[in-house]
């Protein structure tokens, strides 16, 4: 076993096929990978997030992160020149396209291509969406292991289905969402501490506009007011 669990995330390099364990302890094991370089385009809202990820990814022999973007918009783009073997997603992507969407869309573009979806385990509206584009698709919650994340990404590229249990049974037991795209925007907007002027901002609305959203996001939710909605959605894994 070798240990470096003092050592940054950002400054540490795991050799090929070695396992990280929940302290963070590199633990070298044999490789399972069977050679070539699999080229990654990451999707990650947070510069801090994104470069942990992609630092754990670049890590090893057989992946090169190609790519980091912070927005749904600018993937099919940046997707079509790099022309990426994977592609991993974090759910929460802001954008004005949906990660489902945005699954299909590289899908026709890019063919050969295979995308991992990093959500919480909530989600089951949209992991019922993405279950049925498997195994081109799969989806791992982001409390998995960087080990974890590692390997989903070469399973996807081996073809194999990768599907969290977590995520499994949220999609079995999730109710119909009434949202719509737009309402799951401003949602999600919301539930961040966002005022409606900055997510009108964000989304080019006007402030009304986001005001008449917000109010039917909270009848059709039942709720009473703006923070009992965002709890019943996302209980509900409706955002």
């Amino acid at each position: 076993m070798v240990s470096d669990a003092g050592q940054s995330l950002f400054s540490r390099a795991c050799p090929v096929g070695a396992v990280w364990d929940l302290t963070l302890t590199c633990i070298v094991t044999p490789t399972q990978t069977g050679g070539g370089l699999f080229r990654i385009l990451l999707g990650r809202e947070g510069r801090v997030w994104r470069e942990a990820l992609a630092a754990v990814l670049a890590a090893e022999e057989d992946l090169e992160v190609v790519a980091e973007l912070a927005h749904t918009d600018e993937v099919p783009v940046v997707a079509a020149r790099k022309r990426p073997d994977v592609v991993v997603l974090d759910h929460a992507l802001p954008g004005s396209l949906t990660v489902p969407d945005l699954c299909e869309k590289l899908g026709a573009a890019l063919p050969g291509s295979v995308v991992l979806v990093l959500m919480d385990q909530r989600g089951g509206a949209l992991s019922t969406a993405l279950a049925r584009l498997a195994p081109r698709v799969g989806v791992l919650t982001t409390d998995a292991t960087p080990w974890q994340l590692v390997e989903s990404v070469r399973q996807l590229v081996r073809g194999e289905t990768v599907l969290d249990a977590k995520v499994a049974v949220a999609a079995l037991t999730a109710r119909d969402n009434p949202l719509t795209d737009r309402e799951r925007d401003v949602l999600r907007l919301a539930a961040d501490g966002a005022p409606a002027k900055e997510i009108a901002t964000e989304l080019f609305l006007s402030a009304g506009t986001v005001r008449n959203y917000l109010s039917r996001v909270i009848a059709k939710t039942g709720a009473r007011t703006r923070i009992e909605a965002i709890r019943i959605a996302q209980a509900s894994g409706w955002i």
